[in-house]
């Protein structure tokens, strides 16, 4: 469940069954609250490199809160400049991305983003959207599920392009020997877009956990 209604879901068991004490009550009603918080969020440690990642877990599905950031051969940082790396994460190939992710995550599915779409709703891209960072004040999103996507841009076998505009996301799924479905966000724009194009274009990567792996 989003973050936003996991206390009131909890509120009508707690005031039922834990108020004799009123002080007790308190107190077990504030160590409930925070334990459900608890559940939807927290962070990973990629012991391959020691970096660590914010998590989120959106209805049944636990992302990483922030784009993958490992040294990975044939990633890139942003106009090879490893502060980009710093804020956005890296950049991959498709094949690369297929097999980044640490053990136990992998790269979502076309199937794997449809359900967070259909998830969050009508304007999703500007749910999932980080509530500052976007170019534009008007690019910035809500945030409202705690999925902070941010526009890391893309590249190609040429250069690189639309960094603070536009977010480029690879999915596992591909359409064809050459192209695989991506998702992208854009400062602009409230929903979040599907296409497919060249498994050789650079795109950040979001690890989601397998479901065998809850956390």
């Amino acid at each position: 469940m989003p973050r936003k209604n996991t206390r009131f879901s909890i509120l009508p068991f707690i005031m039922a069954n834990c108020c004799e004490n009123r002080f007790g009550g308190l107190i077990l009603l504030i160590l409930v609250s925070t334990a459900a918080f608890a559940q939807q969020e927290g962070t990973f440690t990629d012991r391959r490199d020691n970096k660590s990642y914010k998590l989120v877990k959106i209805g049944a599905q636990t992302w990483m809160a922030e784009n993958l950031n490992y040294n990975a051969k044939g990633s890139k940082c942003y106009d090879n400049d490893p502060s980009n790396c710093a804020t956005y994460g890296r950049l991959y190939n498709w094949e690369t991305a297929n097999a980044v992710c640490p053990s136990g995550w992998h790269l979502p599915s076309d199937e794997d983003w449809t359900t967070l779409t259909n998830y969050v709703g009508a304007s999703a891209g500007s749910k999932l959207k980080a509530a500052s960072g976007w170019n534009s004040v008007n690019g910035n999103g809500s945030d409202a599920h705690g999925f902070s996507a941010l526009p890391g841009g893309y590249g190609d076998s040429f250069s690189f392009y639309n960094v603070g505009l536009n977010g480029y996301w690879w999915s596992s799924t591909d359409v064809s020997a050459t192209n695989a479905y991506y998702r992208n966000m854009n400062y602009n724009y409230g929903d979040v877009g599907r296409g497919s194009l060249n498994k050789s274009n650079l795109y950040s990567v979001r690890c989601t956990l397998a479901q065998e792996n809850p956390l």
